[in-house]
């Protein structure tokens, strides 16, 4: 049986319910349909210590401010998940958990939308999956060779998994240096390896200046200013406490990247090599976009051409929360909230023409 929205929102977590509440706030009637079991988006499968960037005041969606969580200043991954699960019951968001997306479809006047548990049209959809399904591993000769464990930001749990092991940890950005961080201050036998020497922001910098800096690059670049340099002039990482702790302990030393893969480990440029059980690649993601392959709106990068959130070749559809490209800082909690209700407010004037 299908069944029908006037939009249909893909994907729960924190940008689908930003735009959840701008829709609500608009009278415009829509679902949300979530792959997900259970509230809380991408946090739910986070590893154990990973924190956040600011604190909770500065980490909120619109409309309601996260609480602080006690004896924390950075919230932990299950802080914010609980602050989710909240906010989507607080607002009564119609949220199907459970529901997988297959493909967006044209389908006349109204987009069809494909799921595990029938289809639905809409006269807009709102995509906003995220990346973290689609984790990118580069390619790297002898990585077939490799005995130990190959895994990827999204396996990693604690440091206890790797207790009497030799670990590699791979990527310069915020989840390697956390990574990093959790495992040598474990006393596990860590090495960090980097593309480029590690670039830490100063102490006082946290999420809350990077999204003003990431803010005011899009509006020099809108208006046609000279560039600012945005975020990437400041540094990769952000000195969250355990960060701070095993940097200032002499314990985040990285070495530059190895040039391959061998049976028991990595070998360096030099032709040396280190012995490892395990690789940890905190190499980043590519936008989960998959469901959307039908419309045939592929660009460079993965990026599909947008104006704002609003896709160019086709306007029915916006995306929300994959990075810059679809709004200042809007894959963050506090970044999304500006372009989901810039999204809600344009589909609820296309509406009601």
């Amino acid at each position: 049986m299908t069944q029908a929205a006037d939009v249909v929102v893909i994907g729960g977590g924190q940008s689908g319910l930003a735009a959840g509440y701008h829709l609500r706030r608009l009278g415009v009637d829509f679902v949300i349909l979530d792959a997900r079991a259970t509230p809380g988006g991408a946090w739910q499968h986070t590893w154990d210590s990973l924190r956040l960037f600011s604190p909770a005041a500065y980490s909120s969606l619109p409309g309601r401010l996260m609480p602080p969580q006690p004896g924390e200043t950075y919230p932990d991954a299950q802080h914010v998940v609980d602050y989710l699960a909240d906010y989507e019951k607080r607002y009564e968001l119609p949220v199907q958990h459970g529901v997988s997306v297959s493909g967006v479809h044209r389908d006349g006047p109204f987009l069809r939308i494909g799921t595990d548990c029938g289809d639905w049209t809409a006269r807009a959809v709102v995509s906003a999956t995220g990346r973290w399904s689609r984790p990118f591993l580069p390619a790297v000769p002898g990585r077939d060779l490799f005995a130990g464990r190959l895994l990827h930001t999204v396996e990693y749990r604690r440091p206890q998994d790797f207790a009497g092991q030799s670990v590699i940890v791979v990527g310069g950005g915020n989840s390697g240096a956390q990574i990093a961080a959790d495992l040598t201050l474990d006393g596990i036998d860590m090495t960090w390896v980097t593309q480029r020497p590690p670039r830490f922001l100063t102490d006082d910098i946290d999420g809350r200046v990077l999204f003003d800096v990431a803010t005011a690059r899009r509006r020099a670049l809108d208006e046609g200013r000279t560039e600012t340099g945005g975020v990437a002039s400041l540094g990769d990482i952000v000195a969250v406490p355990p960060v701070r702790a095993a940097r200032d302990a002499g314990l985040l030393t990285a070495r530059p990247m190895f040039e391959r893969l061998t049976a028991n480990g990595v070998e360096w440029a030099d032709a040396s090599r280190t012995e490892a059980d395990a690789v940890i690649w905190c190499t980043g993601f590519r936008p989960a976009l998959a469901h959307l392959a039908p419309l045939g709106l592929g660009g460079p990068r993965g990026h599909i051409p947008t104006h704002g959130t609003q896709a160019l070749a086709e306007t029915r559809l916006h995306l929300l929360g994959y990075g810059d490209w679809t709004g200042p800082a809007s894959a963050t909690l506090i970044g999304v909230g500006r372009p989901a209700r810039d999204a809600a407010r344009q589909i609820a004037a296309r509406l009601r023409a």
